[in-house]
Order: C-alpha cells, then structure tokens, then sequence
C-alpha cells in the first residue's frame, strides 16, 4: 500500500512542504503520531491551538451543539453569534460592532471592504487606498495577497488588485509620507508574525494612531495571529494602550475550528449596507461555540499565567542564544544581553510567541534546526530561513517550557548550532 505522502502526492495540490510526520492524536501541550511517539507542540498549529489540544471545556461544548444545531446559514438569528460578538466587542472596550467569518483572510477582506465602504463616504470617491508594511502578511486571497508586504509572493499571481502601497514596518515617518487624500486606512500588524516575529520599535503603534487620527484615515490592526492572549494581553496592540478602527482576529479564536472576526468601531461599522457583504458558514452556531468555549479557557490564562511562563521562555531562549556557536569565546548571558552568540543571532517576541534568529552566518540554516527539533520531540516552525518560530498553547506549563527548551538545545547541538 502506497504511503500517506505518496497519496497526498497523487491527489492535492503541491502547496505545502511537510516533514514525514504524521500526527493522530493530542492532549494539552503534546502531540502523539502513527508509532506513539510524543511530542511537545510549542507551534500550536501556527499560534492557534491557545486552549490546548483536546481542551475537554471546547470539546464538550462543540460537542453538544453539534449534535444540537450545527448550521442554520446567517438568514436566521443564532443565540452563540450574538453571544460571542458581545464577548469580543468587550475586549476591544465596546461602542463596536462585529463581522464573522471563517479565516484571516476572510477577516481582512472585510476590514479593506469596509474601509473603502467608509473613506468614500467620509473622504471621497478617491479615498479607496490601504497602507501596509513591508514583511507584513495578511492572507493568500487576492486582495489580502496585495495587502501583503512580500513583492516575491506577489509575482505568480499578478494582476493583483490595485489600491494597495507599502512602507518600511516600524518608520512612523515613512507612513506619514505615505498617507494622501486616495487612503481610506492604514493596515498594519502590531508585531509581524510571518516576517519572522519582528517586534516594532517602542512608540511606533502610538505613532501610528496618532498620524491616522490627524490623517483621518482608519488604523486597522491585524491580531489574527497576535490576539487571544499570545503576548501576554488579549491584543498585542493594547500593550500600546491604543484603540485601532478596526480589529482582525483568526487562529486561536476557534481552537482550530475555522472562525475570523473584524471588529470595527460603531461609526466605522455602519458605513456597510445590508448586501454589501455575507458568508454562508461564518459565525455559524459551531464555530461561535468553540469560540466561546477557548475564551473562557485563554481569559483567565492573562491574569499572570501567560506572564510567568513567558519569562521562563524567554530566560531560557536568551541562554540558547548565548551558546550559539560561531565565537571564538563564549560567556553566560549578563542581564543586560541576551547572550554574546552568533553575530545577528537574537531572540525576538512577547508572551508565547517567540523567534530564535540563528543569524544570517549560521552553519545551518532554520529548516535544519527545526527538523533536528522534530527528531527530538520537539514542534517548532522555521519562521524564516534564519529563524524559529516558538508559539506553544498559552497552558504550557513552567516545566513543560523547561522540557521544551532542553530538547531545542539538544536539537540546536545536533545540528551543530549549538555548544
């Protein structure tokens, strides 16, 4: 009988790249595959898995309301919509309003629909443009694509939507330069995830607010990867203690059922019309549910938890960094350094969410270290050719990033990154 790839091979499409793992099971933090062997997932499904595998809150609530309604379309009322727009309007300090759908992607549609819908109702007919990063990533539709601050992601695809430009992430001057009478909003992501976890410099997301409030332009903030708690607040962005236009939220909402949110101000909001936008399954009673059952699972994590483990992590990262080989010398990380490695290693990130750059003179690369970590029981991401990323479930245990931390040094020694 033909192996699992090679019948993967004969009927998807060839878009992703996989080790020859094949998982069948988790619990909490870990993993199990085909053979048994356990693993300890710190990528959670690309920071989606907050709650943990198999939380038994989000099974048994997903449970019960499948087997009670699972789709009724969005032409009838559904109590679990109602009840988790008004969790998330909460979050981002109420006076907002809340579109549901099934992805980041889809979340970030609706933000840029809406942004045009209101800059030509507030600026003008001309006022259609969005202003993103450079390294920013918002999603694979065409659109989003376009949005997206990665020109070598753009070219197979090409005519891509116009209306779309791109500055340097973290320039405040070069976004105000940027910033004319045909923008309708700025997008941007409080920390650049798919970049590589590229954290801005201190005041850049207070920058921004204030030049688009004086703009008159919209400020969207993409947490699809950076909400539910991943820095240690419920959006990255509120560590700024900024309020953005508009909010866009996917990955963790759901605990891998598929749900996105845009979130928008109450003004901002109701500049759509009825017709201008719909989806047939997002914010079904589903998906809803399973939302409603990881915040009640991540909300309490923020009272400290997150804080603490993330200390752990980040302490033992730095002293990863700091043996690093590719010096002639090595000493102890100080407190005032994250260690003396590799010339351009460095640890970036907030809360759970981590990248350990091995720097651009590493005698092997990312994807070499995160298999050499697969081999050792260990889920990690290679971010970017020089970088893994780090993002375990937000219930991670201090001794579950002990443990997770020495198979990485053991896998960092294998791969000859590492003394």
């Amino acid at each position: 009988m033909s192996s699992l790839p090679e019948r993967e091979a004969a009927v998807l499409w060839p878009t992703y790249v996989r080790p020859q793992v094949e998982f069948v099971r988790g619990q909490g933090v870990r993993l199990w595959d085909t053979r048994g062997r356990e693993y300890l997932d710190f990528l959670g499904g690309i920071a989606v898995v907050a709650a943990g595998h198999a939380h038994p809150k989000v099974v048994e609530a997903v449970s019960a309301q499948l087997g009670t309604l699972g789709h009724t379309s969005n032409l009838y009322f559904t109590g679990p919509q109602v009840e988790l727009a008004e969790r998330l309007v909460g979050h981002v300090g109420g006076d907002a309003k809340v579109f549901l759908s099934n992805s980041g992607a889809e979340a970030n549609e609706a933000a840029i629909k809406v942004a045009r819908r209101w800059g030509r109702a507030n600026r003008g007919e001309q006022a259609t443009g969005i202003v993103a990063t450079l390294g920013g990533f918002h999603g694979r539709t065409l659109a989003t694509l376009a949005a997206t601050g990665k020109p070598e992601m753009h070219a197979p695809f090409q005519p891509l939507p116009p209306g779309f430009s791109h500055v340097p992430f973290g320039d405040a001057e070069a976004m105000a330069a940027a910033i004319g009478p045909d923008t309708a909003a700025v997008l941007v992501e409080p920390i650049q995830g798919e970049a590589g976890i590229r954290v801005p410099p201190p005041g850049y997301l207070q920058a921004l607010r204030e030049l688009t409030r004086q703009a008159g332009v919209l400020l969207i903030v993409d947490e699809i990867q950076s909400g539910m708690g991943r820095t240690g607040r419920f959006f990255a962005h509120q560590h700024a203690e900024i309020r953005p236009d508009v909010v866009t939220m996917a990955k963790a909402l759901g605990s891998g059922y598929p749900i996105g949110a845009t979130i928008a101000r109450t003004e901002v909001a109701d500049a759509m019309q009825r017709g201008d936008h719909g989806t047939t399954f997002g914010g079904n009673p589903v998906a809803c549910t399973a939302a409603l059952a990881t915040l009640d699972v991540i909300e309490p994590l923020l009272g400290g938890h997150v804080d603490k483990v993330s200390t752990r992590l980040a302490d033992g990262l730095g002293e990863l960094r700091g043996r690093l080989t590719g010096r002639s010398t090595w000493a102890p990380p100080s407190a005032d350094d994250l260690g003396e490695g590799l010339p351009g290693a460095e640890v970036r990130g907030a809360g759970l969410w981590f990248a350990l750059d091995l720097g651009p003179e590493a005698p092997a690369d990312a994807r070499q270290a995160a298999l050499a970590a697969l081999g050792r029981g260990l889920v990690v991401n290679p971010v970017t050719a020089t970088a893994l990323r780090l993002a375990p479930p937000l219930v991670v245990t201090e001794d579950e990033i002990d443990e997770g931390l020495a198979r990485l040094g053991a896998a960092l020694e294998e791969a000859g990154l590492c003394r």
